[in-house]
């Protein structure tokens, strides 16, 4: 399971910025103006072999103070909820303030490792102003500057010594499927009619999962692991950032999962957070089914409507489009078991191996008809081809004398013939072109 570590802290102390410094992107907007961060950003960061996801509290409501404490109190209770480490973001150039007491008071009486950064350090001669954090009572502050990467380096290696080590409990070497969507698209139903079993408690209130639990199924002659978030919250706290949980969860069961399905609301079309939740799946590399749920309530299910959604999806969801879609409903049970077989060929999918002489024989020829274009005056050659072993997703090596000079939609040319030639429908593939 990988570590997930929220970046927690009141508004404009850096968080965002530390945020992309973290994950190696630009993703979250970072403005002088506090209260910039209104979505949440996440994202996959790896330091010293370990990997671990990013969140960056953000969502605050710019208005009025009491509005900012209630609702920084509530990210921070929900942060230590979830997350494995917290970064509590401080500001060397404002020193301490009544929110920044407010935080840490909750955080002291976390059980959680807390790890206090001193951000705005851009200069040595700012180091000093760090040690007023001590009064925090979180013990030493780490001086950073998100800007320049100034102690970047001690933040994450005092993070990663907070992780847990334990190899979790060993699960038979099954295929993991985890049903991931957002809040009310049906995600449990769809289980519960898969098992059988009314086991996962299904209301309208969104959100109402909890906790990852592998489910073993076994029927119909196959044999696999269900990753749900389920378990059930207190009614209390299911007004709370219901968006904030469901990514959270959908981080745990997409990181903990072989192949995903991902579940689009047929009533809705496909939002933001659908989106965000593929862009997991991407960056972690799993297989994907997309299943259109509450197909009984869409009123034109014409054959035309379905390719139209289906197009839609795919547009919304390019480059990578060769992955299947189905129509289902939970409460029909319409086309439930078709589900469990595309992720079970995704998951074949996901495994399959080519033979490099068959590799060879497919790629030569086309590559000698439909060279690489021509770069600088340089013709490139490709080679030999061939497939490397124990990978997590297929990975497929092209030998080339240039191999620089290959650029992406050469590549994508060549992972097209791929797909076309051998199911790989569901799966990503990776190809790399190298040095003969």
């Amino acid at each position: 399971m990988g570590n997930l570590v929220a970046i927690v802290g009141r508004p404009n102390v850096g968080k965002s910025t530390l945020f992309n410094r973290l994950t190696q992107s630009r993703r979250a907007i970072v403005d002088e103006e506090a209260g910039t961060t209104r979505d949440r950003q996440y994202g996959l960061s790896e330091w010293c072999g370990h990997d671990f996801s990013v969140i960056d509290t953000g969502g605050w409501v710019v208005n009025s103070e009491d509005v900012f404490e209630e609702e920084i109190n509530r990210q921070v209770t929900i942060a230590i909820e979830e997350a494995d480490v917290i970064m509590f973001v401080v500001d060397v150039l404002n020193g301490i303030t009544d929110l920044d007491l407010m935080v840490a008071n909750i955080l002291r009486k976390s059980k959680k490792p807390v790890i206090l950064v001193a951000n705005k350090v851009d200069t040595f001669d700012l180091q000093y102003q760090a040690a007023e954090f001590y009064k925090l009572g979180l013990g030493e502050p780490f001086i950073l500057s998100a800007i320049n990467g100034l102690g970047s380096g001690e933040v994450l290696d005092e993070l990663v010594k907070h992780f847990d080590s334990e190899a979790p409990e060993e699960l038979e070497d099954l295929p993991r499927f985890a049903v991931v969507g957002r809040p009310n698209a049906g995600k449990s139903s769809i289980i519960n009619a898969f098992i059988g079993e009314d086991r996962h408690i299904v209301t309208d209130i969104a959100g109402t999962t909890r906790d990852s639990i592998y489910a073993r199924y076994n029927k119909f002659g196959r044999d696999f692991y269900l990753v749900d978030t389920a378990g059930i919250r207190k009614k209390a706290k299911v007004n709370e950032d219901i968006e904030y949980y469901s990514v959270i969860r959908a981080i745990r069961a997409i990181e903990s999962s072989d192949v995903c399905i991902l579940m689009i609301d047929g009533t809705r079309g496909i939002e933001g957070q659908d989106l965000n939740i593929f862009s997991l799946i991407q960056k972690n590399r799993k297989g994907l089914v997309v299943c259109v749920n509450k197909w009984d309530l869409v009123e034109d299910k014409s054959t035309k409507a379905i390719k139209t959604y289906e197009n839609a999806i795919r547009e919304r969801f390019s480059p990578f489009t060769d992955f299947p879609i189905i129509f289902t409903s939970a409460l029909t049970k319409q086309r439930i078991f078709k589900v469990m077989e595309t992720a079970m060929q995704v998951y074949e999918n996901k495994k399959r191996k080519v033979p490099t002489a068959k590799l060879n024989e497919l790629f030569l020829p086309l590559i000698e008809n439909y060279p690489p274009p021509a770069y600088k005056g340089k013709y490139v050659k490709i080679k030999y081809v061939a497939q490397l072993p124990d990978t997590q997703v297929p990975t497929f090596v092209f030998f080339a004398n240039l191999p620089q000079y290959i650029k992406l939609p050469y590549m994508r040319f060549l992972e097209n013939k791929l797909r076309a030639n051998w199911e790989f429908t569901g799966t990503p593939i990776l190809l790399f072109p190298r040095q003969k």
